[in-house]
């Protein structure tokens, strides 16, 4: 009888772990075209003059990530109105858009209300630019940036106006939030570009991948230390990616640098997903 019994529990745990394992969701994330930028000078994101005489043309990217049934989209890219706008590369900044966020969804068969959460690592325009395209989405925002834009009027708010002004759904983020409560999708503290700034780590079946907000805006600029002067607080910054560096270290995440076309070409090209 002990047998049978022993062997009964065995069977009865075995069906539960097989449970548990069906029961995980399904994480994907999906690559978006948000635009592209060009700075004719780059010491735009260098304090100490480290690329006097250079350019260079960055992406804009942001992302789809699905968790079983709900849809989210991290960072919203330059606005819409830049469709077409062409490129002046005497321009000391120059951006366009070649195709909206609405636009990609629908190669996918979804529609702007099947997005339950915007999440955007900070309040600068070229991440909240089609933000306004999911009004009906909860926003997920650093509390801090979320002070600092204490004026309705503030420009950087405009992009935010169905939440900071039509009474949209906020989430005020203070340090880290595991977003679905299971660790597969976690915005991670980084302030110093703004005071509230975020990266998003994803624990993806075929491995964690840690997408950088700007703690850092190109290769280059990560790994010699570069920071703009415009940064909202130096110290922080430079503590962000110490702790960036920990991350990938102690996760094995692919780091990804969201505004450097060759960080982005890492992952799947869309319309396919890293999973």
């Amino acid at each position: 009888m002990r047998f049978f019994s022993l062997l009964g529990g065995f069977v009865a745990a075995a069906i539960l772990f097989g449970a548990a394992q069906a029961a995980e969701p399904v994480v994907k994330l999906w690559r978006l075209d948000c635009g592209q930028i060009h700075f004719s000078d780059l010491n735009f994101f260098s304090d100490t003059q480290a690329y006097t005489g250079r350019s260079m043309q960055l992406v804009a990217s942001c992302y789809l990530i699905q968790h079983g049934d709900s849809y989210l989209i991290w960072d919203t890219g330059l606005p819409a109105a830049d469709l077409g706008k062409k490129i002046d590369p005497k321009a000391a900044m120059s951006d366009t858009v070649s195709i909206t966020i609405v636009d990609q969804l629908k190669q996918l068969g979804l529609t702007p209300d099947r997005i339950a959460d915007v999440g955007i690592s900070h309040y600068h325009a070229d991440h909240t630019g089609q933000a306004a395209s999911f009004p009906k989405a909860r926003l997920l925002i650093g509390k801090a940036d979320l002070e600092a834009l204490a004026s309705k009027d503030d420009p950087r708010a405009k992009p935010l106006a169905p939440w900071l002004k039509d009474g949209g759904k906020i989430d005020a983020v203070s340090g880290d939030r595991d977003i679905y409560g299971d660790g597969t999708v976690v915005m991670i503290a980084l302030p110093g570009h703004t005071p509230g700034h975020h990266g998003l780590l994803l624990r993806l079946k075929t491995g964690p991948v840690l997408l950088s907000g700007d703690v850092a805006h190109f290769r280059e600029n990560y790994e010699t230390n570069g920071l703009p002067d415009w940064n909202s607080n130096r110290a922080d910054s430079l503590a962000s990616m110490d702790r960036v560096r920990a991350l990938v270290k102690n996760t094995g995440a692919l780091f990804i640098i969201q505004h450097d076309p060759a960080d982005i070409a890492k992952l799947p090209a869309f319309p396919k997903a890293a999973e």
